[in-house]
């Protein structure tokens, strides 16, 4: 039996609730069902003090941070590490990571060095990560992730209809889902959504919080003359709340200028959502021919799009139904064996 150390402290603390603890907790869950007919243990490492006690072949850190030091420089085994993205490099004004955050980037491009194997989820993220932490294409393996099997589309018009009072939705309404940093670019969706007179509705935690956050920071300073106002901001909403919201939107927009996978653009083609994206990084990787796309640099081209879409239901029941085709070609299942297969390789090695 392959005994592989899984570290799990995403689980807890702040990212728990994102994306990060997404992963982790999806990634652990696969990777457990399927490891002992693979021949492997997986042990939930909760502690990284205990992994010295732990005689692991291999060890998987499922987060990698640029800014703080989370990656030992030596380890006692045979070491993966999951990146997620590398977008604070790719927009540096915006992310400016201090002097401390400096050096401690640094530590961690040479801690890398130590390391067998980096997982990541898309090409973009690939060739981000090749480009800007050094990392050799040797080293790094491409893992796709999945939408949860939760979001699918809802036929009980019973249940949409009350989560639509509950949160005092719009008959018609784009709908974005995510955080509000700058990559996410909401500027261009919020003035393309004011010009076509169309309501804006947003989930995320940060996008309620507007008014008591640092505008003045850098990661934030695009939202200090943005009109948020007219737009429905919801905070934070439950799993079984978000399906029934992707389902009633009209159109679900992600505008970011970088994502490395775009999550909440499978979830919406999961429920059938027509999906309007931008053409950068790895937004078309993942969405394929089931979205529409823009330029997310040019606000004109994304009112263009967007009102393409609300202005013809054929191209709308056309992605209806390519969405949940696109979908289906990512799971958690392929992702935990994709990830068996590099512990395989790894372990051969």
């Amino acid at each position: 039996m392959i005994k592989v150390g899984f570290v799990t402290t995403p689980l807890t603390g702040g990212h728990a609730a994102r994306g990060i603890g997404f992963y982790t907790r999806n990634l652990l869950a696969g990777l457990k069902s399927q490891a002992r007919q693979s021949q492997f243990e997986i042990l939930e490492i909760d502690n990284c003090l205990e992994i010295v006690n732990c005689k692991l072949d291999i060890l998987h850190y499922p987060f990698f941070d640029l800014f703080y030091s989370t990656l030992p420089w030596r380890h006692p085994t045979k070491v993966v590490v999951t990146i997620h993205d590398v977008i604070p490099l790719e927009f540096p004004d915006h992310y400016p990571p201090g002097l401390r955050g400096w050096f401690n980037l640094q530590r961690q491009k040479l801690a890398l060095a130590g390391v067998d194997r980096v997982l990541a989820y898309s090409e973009a993220s690939v060739r981000g990560i090749h480009k800007f932490l050094g990392v050799p294409h040797a080293k790094i393996r491409l893992v796709y992730l999945a939408a949860a099997s939760r979001f699918l589309p809802v036929t009980n018009r019973k249940h949409l209809v009350a989560v639509a009072k509950k949160y005092h939705l719009p008959d018609r309404f784009v709908l974005y889902v995510g955080d509000i940093n700058y990559n996410k670019n909401l500027s261009s969706m919020v003035r393309a959504c004011r010009l076509l007179k169309t309501s804006l509705v947003i989930v995320g935690k940060h996008a309620a919080e507007i008014a008591s956050l640092d505008l003045s920071h850098p990661e934030l300073s695009h939202l200090k003359d943005l009109d948020l106002d007219s737009t429905l901001r919801l905070g934070f909403v439950s799993d079984a709340d978000l399906v029934a919201i992707y389902n009633l939107a009209t159109i679900c927009c992600l505008p970011s200028f970088a994502e490395g996978f775009g999550l909440s653009v499978l979830e919406a083609m999961a429920c059938g959502t027509p999906v309007a994206c931008s053409a950068t990084y790895s937004l078309p990787e993942i969405a394929g021919e089931a979205a529409v796309y823009f330029d997310p640099y040019n606000t004109d081209d994304v009112t263009r799009v967007l009102k393409s879409l609300l202005s013809d239901p054929v191209l709308c029941r056309r992605l209806a139904q390519a969405g949940p085709i696109q979908a289906a070609r990512f799971s958690w299942a392929a992702t935990a064996e994709g990830t068996l297969q590099v512990y395989r390789e790894l372990y051969a090695t």
